[in-house]
């Protein structure tokens, strides 16, 4: 079959396309014909190897993280799946490989593939769908009624995050572009703040929780509007010692994680706020809750309207890393 992998940590978009086997499946495991892929910025830091402390991959390896499907065999001890279901999940953070025309897959990392969906808006959820699930019900802990802020929410993070936030009960603020907004609106958001005529920092104050999006450079800024005793969690600012801990991590990695997010740490308890960092994990369980609210709240993903093949890869990276996709960027196998 065919995949897209890489070789070693570069720099360089610069993936090869090879013929290799078709995965064996074990006893816990589908195989899954894959239909189509998403492409995300993680993709970028896998090449990179920016996360090979979380998670460093044996090389040569199969990119992507996500994808929807159909299933072509089960193994012996699968209960809840059947052949010819139609599935989309995140795949296990040790076992990626969505760029591939087949990838086994543990039965506990799966979902049926919401009805109002199809292949190709339906890989617009997984990851980001469980990025929100698991930052607000498991790390936040937030209840109904309090307030998340989502700064630059307006891409492919926040048309998922937001309806999901406010099936929650949750009050949602985001801040974007404007073109963005009515979309936003639309999916839910309470409040919409255009950031090119407004300065969330000076229109804000006492939001229980901050989902950061823009990384290091705002994080002064999103500690200030958070009341005391609220939450700071980012996706991309960088990991801390509870992060390690939490991921059960080796123990001289909790020492390495602790001293580079101690900064980060340092500053959020000046605020008497906490800091936290997510690096979501598959969880199928998670992903047929979000699959209801995805039915019950009609939520559809914006897609970008370049297509790609699984040849054109490294356009679609590309995009992602350096255009402006008008949606979730994705491979199409079919």
């Amino acid at each position: 079959m065919k995949a897209a992998q890489i070789k070693r940590y570069s720099k360089e978009i610069n993936v090869e396309i090879t013929d290799i086997l078709t995965p064996k499946i074990s006893k816990n495991e589908v195989l899954v014909k894959v239909k189509v892929a998403a492409v995300n910025p993680l993709e970028i830091l896998n090449i990179t190897g920016s996360v090979k402390l979380i998670q460093d991959y044996e090389k040569p390896f199969t990119l992507g993280n996500e994808l929807t499907g159909i299933i072509e065999e089960v193994g012996s001890e699968v209960t809840n799946f059947k052949k010819g279901d139609e599935v989309y999940t995140r795949l296990p953070i040790a076992k990626i490989g969505a760029f591939a025309e087949y990838v086994a897959v543990d039965q506990g990392a799966i979902g049926y593939l919401p009805k109002n969906l199809d292949f190709v808006t339906g890989a617009g959820v997984p990851l980001t769908g469980l990025t929100a699930y698991q930052a607000l019900t498991e790390i936040l802990q937030a209840k109904p009624g309090q307030s998340v802020f989502i700064p630059g929410g307006s891409g492919s993070f926040g048309q998922i995050a937001v309806p999901i936030a406010k099936h929650l009960g949750l009050r949602v603020i985001v801040s974007g572009n404007a073109g963005a907004k009515e979309r936003i609106i639309q999916a839910g958001a309470d409040q919409y703040l255009d950031y090119r005529k407004e300065n969330y920092w000076e229109v804000l104050n006492k939001v229980d929780f901050v989902i950061d999006t823009l990384g290091a450079k705002e994080i002064d800024r999103e500690l200030a509007i958070i009341k005391p005793g609220g939450k700071l969690l980012s996706l991309i600012a960088g990991p801390n010692k509870q992060f390690a801990i939490k991921q059960n991590l080796p123990r001289w990695k909790q020492g390495l994680f602790a001293a580079v997010g101690a900064k980060l740490d340092k500053k959020a308890k000046q605020h008497d706020v906490t800091y936290h960092f997510i690096f979501v994990q598959a969880n199928g369980q998670q992903l047929q809750k979000i699959t209801e609210i995805v039915e019950k709240e009609n939520i559809v993903p914006a897609i970008d309207p370049h297509e790609f093949t699984l040849d054109e890869v490294n356009e679609a990276l590309l995009l992602v890393r350096d255009g402006h996709p008008k949606g979730k960027v994705v491979i199409k196998f079919d």
